[in-house]
């Protein structure tokens, strides 16, 4: 097994927020493996299994050394085992697994392991300045002297006695707070804090196998006078994303057009909306699709930056809306919104389309009740009959109902066209032309 021991604080003397920064290091931790655990203010997490999937044991431990330092981890430390991971923590030893356990083991002072140090005041009259001394002494009188709890870490610290843990369990939905350690008047200078909620996040994220796709900031004024003291900022996403760099670029977009009203104290993070994120699958093909996926992606990303930075409704996106009528057929948005929900057309009820619609239906001059166009057009395929649209109000108080029968026609001059006669008793012009093929 290999185990990595994160100190939520300074060691020996916990300080107050202990508990938060350990809770937030196991969130984070979360993403690597689930089996995490907290324990005396630190975290452990056990990674033999993890290796092949981060890259190696170098990758994945330069990536949780830079990132638990970004959190706020005191101490880290490597090990066989996850009491001996704890104990060379606290010792501040080399980071890197010790290749003889035993013997880095043997040379730390008694503080280093949580049951040595509540009996270090007799220990130290015994002559024990490390654990190698505590180890030479005789078994059967320490236990009588110090209890049984003494040998039992200390034969689970060297892989002599099996460990038992309480796994650390994932929340059910994810909401961080973060206390500033100095008040910030910038907005763009809240990104700093936030990352710190970001990577918890990515951790939260990872267990779930899910992207984000809604968050919400909020922050904490330094004064009760501005109504509740509060702010907020709400960020949506195009694409589920779940990188904390990818999180705090466009996050970083959005704060730029946010003024802050008064100096900040404290920052929360909450989870509004999130999806699935689908698993890469290997192929033994070109990577040509997976090439043309990233692309894709990395465009999306780029527009949603640009539609942070220009504002709402700079930045728009078309997408298809279930409705029997041409002209409500798309609709326009902001980009990254979800697009409005609308029942399925039913199968069959449409007809030959045309590639291209005009803005308006144009009328048409008529003739024996033929329609005019260029010449007389020949009536081929049709009627289609659609009608629909009482339900939606347009700004006048009245309503965009429509009732009409379309036909393909043609003529020598004009091609294929798409033509209708409306069924309105208010309408005069009879025949409309609408689209062409």
């Amino acid at each position: 097994m290999l185990w990595v021991a994160l100190l939520a604080c300074a060691w020996p003397e916990p300080a107050e927020p202990a508990a938060a920064s350990a809770h937030a290091l196991a969130v984070w931790g979360l993403q690597f493996t689930p089996r995490v655990v907290l324990l005396e203010h630190a975290v452990l997490l056990e990674l033999e299994r993890s290796l092949r999937l981060f890259g190696g044991l170098e990758a994945l431990r330069r990536r949780i050394d830079a990132e638990s330092a970004e959190l706020g981890a005191a101490g880290r430390a490597w090990a066989a085992t996850a009491l001996g991971a704890l104990a060379l923590a606290r010792a501040a030893a080399e980071p890197t697994p010790p290749r003889d356990l035993e013997r880095a083991l043997d040379a730390l002072p008694l503080h280093s392991l949580e049951a040595a140090a509540a009996q270090a005041a007799l220990l130290q009259r015994l002559g024990c300045r490390c654990l190698g001394d505590l180890r030479r002494l005789p078994r059967e009188g320490l236990a009588r002297r110090c209890g049984p709890q003494l040998l039992q870490q200390l034969d689970q610290a060297y892989g002599l006695r099996a460990e038992q843990h309480a796994w650390f369990a994932l929340p059910q939905a994810f909401r961080a707070r973060l206390e500033l350690p100095a008040r910030v008047e910038d907005a763009q200078a809240l990104l700093f804090g936030a990352r710190r909620l970001l990577l918890q996040l990515e951790g939260w994220l990872g267990a779930r196998q899910a992207g984000a796709t809604a968050l919400l900031l909020r922050w904490r004024f330094d004064t009760p006078r501005l109504g509740d003291g509060r702010g907020e900022l709400a960020v949506r996403t195009a694409l589920p994303l779940r990188g904390t760099e990818q999180l705090a670029r466009l996050l970083a977009e959005h704060l730029g057009h946010v003024s802050l009203a008064a100096p900040v104290i404290e920052l929360e993070l909450e989870l509004q909306d999130m999806q699935p994120l689908a698993g890469v699958t290997a192929s033994l093909l070109p990577a040509a699709s997976a090439q043309d996926a990233g692309t894709a992606r990395e465009l999306v990303l780029a527009l949603q930056r640009v539609a942070a930075r220009l504002g709402p409704r700079k930045v728009l996106q078309g997408s298809v809306v279930a409705d029997h009528r041409p002209e409500w057929q798309q609709a326009w948005h902001a980009f990254g919104e979800a697009p409005r929900a609308a029942a399925a057309v039913p199968a069959g009820a449409a007809g030959p389309r045309p590639s291209f619609l005009l803005p308006r239906p144009l009328p048409l001059r008529s003739r024996g009740g033929q329609p005019l166009w260029q010449g007389e057009l020949r009536l081929l395929l049709g009627p289609q009959r659609i009608e629909g649209g009482w339900w939606q109000r347009d700004g006048a108080g009245g309503t965009h109902h429509v009732a009409r029968d379309y036909w393909v026609a043609a003529n020598e001059r004009s091609g294929l066209l798409w033509v209708f006669r409306s069924r309105e008793r208010e309408t005069r012009a009879r025949w409309f032309l609408h689209g062409v093929f």
